[in-house]
């Protein structure tokens, strides 16, 4: 008899573990976490099958004036950042249109606003609308908002640092009169303020807005693809998911609004007040002299361009997680090739010189101080061609976070050319 009680315990306690085990998956349905790969590089055969059509690849130059050599950039293969950021994407409960981004088990999410009793259901999302209208229609004096700047930020306030200020800086250094909305849930804070509130003083007009992706994709092939992914039917793969819904992020805001977008290692050396619906090459074919791929870093549209729908389309259509590039370089590279030529499609494709003068596995060089006479006369040449032939320098992020800024370098330069704030940062940029 004590031994059928006892078993009939053991069965009661076992059942009672279940019970608890069900009750806790049940209660993080709603929480995606994206699973970290170790270091790997792309396969040459994968490489290979992002190639483009060699069609309809003319570069165009940025003025019949100032033409330049491209000379110095080949067409290499794009290497896989080393390592893959701890993203978790955050999918609100009670409002789907709230995304959120989590790093270092920080939970970052869109600031709660009270709504309007009068308010129905389906307005929600004109919060987000009556902001971004609010921001670029002020009236405040001295703030015209001749150019409309976009970048998004997926990561915390922490990691907001000096290069990425910097770029900001660099930017209204060149315009002025611009307006820069930082998407970001995590910098639409009282926090991520502070961080642009120096700018503010200046005058200059900065802000960060939570996104809201039902709002910029409604009507559009990606509306499904944001409810799917929300819903749990799509396969994030194993690319960080908040980069490739940066990928898309970026061209849903030039779409709904226009302007010009730019990632946070861009450093902005002149005006882009010449340039309309434009996007850059970052290789050229050596032998054709043509286009071999372009990026998505740098982007100058007009509101509603087919090029843009076309961008958005191919994303939903074709998205997979697991190819680096796939659903950003290479996806704006595949499109173009496709469209150039089109009634209807008028953009300008401008040679790597304009947004990318120097390559990602040649970054280094910029970093660099001379180490004798010869580097001297090669830093000197080169940065003589950097600032008369280019519009901006991308840092390419992964390969020179860690680079030291040595003196003589032409970063270095460049950083006492396109400051706001001078004086004011570390020999790490």
């Amino acid at each position: 008899m004590d031994g059928v009680i006892k078993r009939r315990s053991l069965y009661a306690i076992g059942s009672c573990f279940l019970l608890f085990l069900l009750a806790y998956n049940s209660s993080t349905v709603f929480y995606v976490q994206v699973p970290v790969p170790g270091n790997s590089s792309p396969e040459i055969s994968s490489f290979l099958t992002e190639n483009v059509a060699r069609k309809s690849r003319k570069l165009v130059s940025l003025s019949t004036s100032a033409k330049r050599s491209s000379s110095a950039i080949y067409a290499v293969k794009e290497e896989t950042p080393l390592v893959k950021p701890n993203t978790r994407l955050i999918i609100s409960r009670k409002n789907p249109n709230m995304v959120g981004f989590s790093y270092d088990s920080e939970a970052y999410q869109p600031r709660r606003r009270k709504k309007k009793k009068s308010l129905v259901k389906g307005d929600r999302i004109n919060v987000f609308s009556m902001r971004m209208k609010e921001f670029f229609g002020s009236k405040a004096s001295n703030s015209s908002c001749k150019f409309r700047f976009f970048m998004t930020w997926i990561s915390s306030i922490e990691s907001f640092g000096e290069r990425e200020l910097f770029a900001v800086e660099s930017l209204f250094k060149a315009h002025p009169n611009g307006c820069l909305v930082i998407m970001s849930t995590s910098m639409d804070s009282p926090r991520g303020m502070q961080v642009l509130n120096p700018f503010l003083e200046k005058g200059l007009r900065a802000t960060a807005i939570s996104p809201d992706f039902m709002y910029l994709f409604k009507n559009t092939i990606a509306q499904a693809w944001i409810d799917n992914l929300m819903k749990g039917n799509i396969d994030p793969g194993e690319v960080s998911l908040g980069q490739n819904l940066s990928n898309l992020l970026r061209l849903g805001l030039l779409y709904k609004f226009g302007g010009i977008y730019l990632d946070t290692d861009v450093i902005v050396l002149k005006s882009f007040g010449k340039l309309r619906n434009v996007i850059g090459a970052q290789t050229i074919d050596v032998e054709t002299r043509n286009w071999s791929r372009l990026n998505n870093a740098v982007m100058i549209f007009d509101k509603r361009h087919p090029l843009l729908y076309k961008f958005i389309e191919e994303f939903a259509l074709t998205f997979d997680g697991n190819k680096w590039g796939h659903n950003g370089p290479y996806l704006v590279s595949r499109v173009v090739s496709r469209v150039s030529g089109r009634d209807g499609y008028n953009f300008t494709v401008l040679p790597p010189m304009a947004f990318y003068p120097v390559d990602w596995n040649r970054i280094g060089s910029l970093f660099l101080g001379p180490r004798n006479e010869t580097q001297s006369k090669w830093l000197l040449l080169k940065l003589q061609q950097i600032q008369s032939g280019s519009l901006a320098v991308h840092l390419w992020n992964k390969q020179s976070r860690e680079l030291e800024v040595e003196e003589g370098s032409i970063i270095q330069h460049i950083m006492s050319d396109c400051c706001v704030f001078c004086n004011s940062y570390s020999s790490k940029l």
